[in-house]
């Protein structure tokens, strides 16, 4: 098990490494964004291309960073009921929806992204619009977003596992959600008036 934990340490650092780097990715397709709303309203000219540019831009950092998300403990879920369950049962849905529910959806997401991407490939496929950006590069985000999902999810069964046999300590365990965080907050403010 210590072998894992240790392989579960490097998938961990490799998402958290990519995810903020390409996080940063939203700001470069703001900018695109501003510029492009900029030179269309002022010279009434635009770009398909850059138009584009943003959509797959944010589709990066979407499936990209979807593993780093999953990482933090920031993905969806109902928290006020799980919140309510024991550790333990929290722990056991855990196992049972990344082993049965999402080890299989990314599984399946990349054996249909491969041809999908290699048929785009292939054929060099070039966007509908005048002027837009090829297609194969944007379709190949789906099966590397997926693969970098199911090296995620990995890690998170072999830590899971750990936590449960009480080889390793939860380190979401003291997390509060958003949801929490901002609750707290406006208790707080309503105490102090």
């Amino acid at each position: 098990m210590q072998a894992l934990l240790k392989l579960s340490r490097g998938i961990d650092a490799f998402t958290r490494w990519t995810g903020k780097r390409l996080a940063w990715l939203i700001l470069v397709a703001v900018i695109i964004s501003a510029i492009n709303a900029v030179v269309r309203k002022t010279f009434d000219t635009s770009s398909n291309s850059w138009l584009e540019l943003q959509w797959v831009l944010f589709s990066i950092v979407f499936l990209l960073c979807s593993p780093w998300t999953l990482l933090d403990n920031e993905h969806i879920r109902i928290d006020i009921i799980n919140n309510l369950l024991p550790k333990t049962a929290r722990n056991v849905i855990d196992i049972i929806g990344h082993a049965f529910f999402l080890l299989p959806l990314t599984i399946v997401m990349i054996i249909t992204g491969v041809p999908f991407f290699e048929r785009s490939f292939q054929i060099n496929e070039q966007s509908g619009n005048a002027g837009g950006l090829p297609q194969w590069p944007a379709k190949s985000l789906i099966m590397i977003g997926f693969a970098f999902l199911l090296v995620q999810a990995i890690s998170e069964l072999i830590k899971r596992i750990a936590i449960m046999r009480g080889m390793m300590p939860d380190p979401h365990e003291s997390q509060v959600s958003a949801i929490e965080a901002e609750v707290e907050h406006l208790v707080e403010a309503i105490e102090k008036k």
